[in-house]
């Protein structure tokens, strides 16, 4: 089984790339991250014509998280025991965003993941991205102790770098989010749940990344970070044959063409 991630931002304009992709890939399962849209807006003929079931939760503009598999598609839940929830405005209650989906495909549990952004060290939201990866980490350490032998991949936008290597500059990065020490530890905590990255294995090395800014060219004078990733259960872990960062997608078109995604896609072979 091929299992991929990929934070789209935004399905609607990018679905043409993505289902494309999906064909020459020969993808069985893609968590997709940032689909910014509604359920009822989500393009799911596309996916359909390719023989590909979708599961979405997405409640506006922002965030959205989605599997599409053409192996099964059970089981869905939206959201993990104890997420945290999250408003900007006082005046508006707090509710859980559309940030994890999981679902059974092909034997496979799968969660897609869009981990909170963090903003700013000051900012309120960085204090709920280490809560919503705590809860996360409680839920997921839970799952393999219920069941050991189960084949769990939590994937998807992580928005941490967890070493230095994994992003072009630490001068540039220097007291901002996403390679703060709490940020980090409370990745490597997933360690602690038993969950391990599988595709680093396949991709070593300093300059090794899943995202470039649009802005300053940073693609081309590969300024980038590495933030995307597919951490494993046991169970998963020791059948990954393969792993791979398919930069080729982040690459910019032809003038003209709808732009590539911010992200690359990240895939494993089971």
């Amino acid at each position: 089984m091929r299992l991929a991630t990929w934070n789209v931002n935004s399905i609607r304009t990018r679905v043409d790339r993505v289902v494309d992709w999906l064909e020459r890939a020969d993808v069985d399962v893609l968590a997709m991250q940032e689909t910014k849209c509604t359920d009822a807006q989500f393009p799911s003929m596309p996916f359909a014509a390719l023989g590909y079931e979708i599961a979405h939760v997405g409640l506006n503009q922002w965030n959205g998280v989605a599997i599409a598999s053409r192996v099964g598609l059970d089981n869905v839940e939206v959201g993990f025991e104890g997420q945290p929830t999250w408003s900007a405005k006082p005046d508006v209650e707090a509710a859980a965003e559309a940030r994890a989906l999981g679902a059974t495909c092909g034997g496979v549990r799968v969660w897609s993941l869009y981990v909170p952004n963090g903003r700013s060290l000051e900012d309120p939201h960085y204090a709920y991205k280490l809560e919503w990866l705590a809860a996360l980490q409680k839920s997921a350490a839970s799952w393999v102790a219920d069941d050991p032998s189960a084949p769990i991949a939590l994937v998807g936008d992580w928005n941490i770098a967890p070493f230095d290597e994994d992003v072009w500059d630490m001068a540039a990065f220097e007291g901002r989010t996403h390679v703060s020490e709490p940020e980090r530890a409370a990745f490597q905590a997933m360690g602690d749940a038993q969950f391990t990255d599988v595709v680093r294995p396949f991709t070593p090395g300093p300059g090794i990344y899943t995202y470039w800014d649009y802005t300053q060219l940073a693609f081309q004078k590969r300024r980038g970070m590495r933030i995307d990733f597919i951490l494993g259960s046991p169970a998963l872990a020791q059948r990954v044959t393969h792993a791979e960062i398919v930069k080729d997608e982040r690459r910019p078109g032809k003038k003209g063409s709808i732009a590539p995604s911010d992200h690359a896609p990240v895939l494993i072979d089971i």
